[in-house]
């Protein structure tokens, strides 16, 4: 479980630890105004596109040698990364680099789903998000700790030593866990058929494309942070003290997720923190729009939204998965693709309209909860809180299917 949490946090790192690098890094390439969150949301988007591709390979070669070649991928262009001598060319590695580093996301939710399912799928994913959430509430400390050092190239640098590091440990430690008769051939019309089963089971699509959105929002508060915290709210110089709370708060609740999900089971959960996520969001709004908005008001609010996002991601994650035990990697991939576009894309517009308020973000964020609640509503024909044995029943057909 560590192994496979610090492999999403190499992803995290190379995302977080930037922020407090973002206004010399705009001011050594020659960028204005909101321009410079394209080096987040580029990455963050080209790593959606690039989910496609890893699982599908996965279900045929084993999950071993496609981690492997994703961290390799990730190493180098992290080493690239340090050598851009324009935005441009930056832009254009980082995108390269969310691309194929993919499988570093992409692989893990697979990799647990070889082994385990449901609720216990669901702790174990919930013990996963605590260590990995450790990271991006420490990554901006340590991007500021190696300013201090260095300038922001070093923190690309300070990436490819960790990714080298993770590389050792996945291929001396990782067994495979891919059985020979759960292989998949690569053909094109097999990988399409079982990536759109994937996606078009009615009780898994409200779960894929509801969490795709709220964490839409989140990647816009990501993307936007750095500036809300020390343009509109003055707090430059504790910015990763701010951030790392709000990070924090996602870990101790999966923590605690990770002790409640067995007993009160996946849907339970986390259907009551989409409703607590939709409340919090609209004193958010309340907020936002007050004249005089204080640091105060804004980051308990934020954290405790972020919190129910610890309650809501690795559950709604674990329901989706569940059904799928013969095609892990593929639907790992399918879900990975859409999470990560739509978020990528709406936390891109989300951090592009920043007006130097916080009123976009506190409204993205309860419009984000609604519409989640209305996909969750579809996928359980109108009933919430309860168990649903609809996913398990498909997935047993689905792998009859395949046998």
């Amino acid at each position: 479980m560590w192994m496979m949490a610090l492999l999403m946090a190499l992803n995290a790192f190379g995302i977080d630890a930037i922020l407090p690098a973002l206004d010399p890094l705009a001011a050594d390439l020659s960028v204005s105004g909101n321009d410079r969150q394209f080096v987040i949301g580029v990455y963050l988007l080209a790593g959606g596109l690039g989910s496609l591709v890893p699982g599908a390979l996965a279900d045929r070669f084993g999950r071993r040698p496609i981690l492997l070649g994703s961290i390799a991928v990730y190493i180098a262009l992290s080493i690239l990364c340090v050598l851009a001598p324009t935005y441009d060319i930056l832009i254009a590695v980082r995108a390269t680099q969310g691309f194929f580093a993919a499988g570093i996301v992409a692989l893990p939710p697979a990799i647990i789903r070889d082994r385990v399912g449901g609720d216990k799928m669901a702790r174990m994913m919930s013990l996963i998000f605590v260590i990995f959430l450790m990271v991006p509430a420490v990554a901006p400390s340590i991007g500021q700790a190696i300013l201090q050092f260095g300038n922001w190239r070093a923190i690309f640098g300070v990436m490819a030593v960790l990714g080298a590091g993770m590389a050792a440990w996945v291929y001396f430690r990782l067994p495979e866990s891919l059985t020979e008769e759960n292989r998949q051939m690569i053909l094109p019309r097999t990988i399409a058929v079982n990536m759109g089963r994937a996606l078009s089971m009615p009780s898994v699509v409200g779960y894929v494309f509801g969490s795709a959105v709220v964490f839409g929002a989140l990647f816009g508060f990501i993307n936007s942070s750095q500036q809300l915290i020390t343009e509109t709210f003055g707090a430059g110089d504790i910015f990763p003290i701010v951030f790392g709370i709000c990070a924090g708060s996602m870990a101790i609740a999966s923590w605690s997720n990770s002790r409640i999900v067995e007993r009160f089971g996946a849907r339970r959960v986390s259907h009551t923190a989409l409703f607590v996520f939709i409340a919090v969001s609209a004193v958010q709004v309340m907020f936002a729009f007050q004249p005089d908005e204080k640091l105060w008001h804004f980051v308990p609010l934020m954290a405790i939204n972020m919190a129910l996002l610890g309650f809501i991601g690795s559950n709604f994650g674990a329901i989706a998965m569940n059904p799928f035990f013969k095609i892990a990697g593929a639907a790992s991939s399918a879900h990975g693709f859409v999470r990560m576009t739509t978020a990528a894309l709406l936390g891109g517009a989300i951090g592009y309209a920043f007006d130097g308020t916080a009123r976009p973000l506190a409204l993205a964020l309860l419009a984000s909860g609604l519409v989640c609640l209305v996909l969750v509503l579809f996928s359980e024909k109108g009933k919430l809180f309860g168990p649903s044995d609809g996913d398990m029943a498909e997935g047993q057909r689905l792998a009859k299917e395949f046998e």
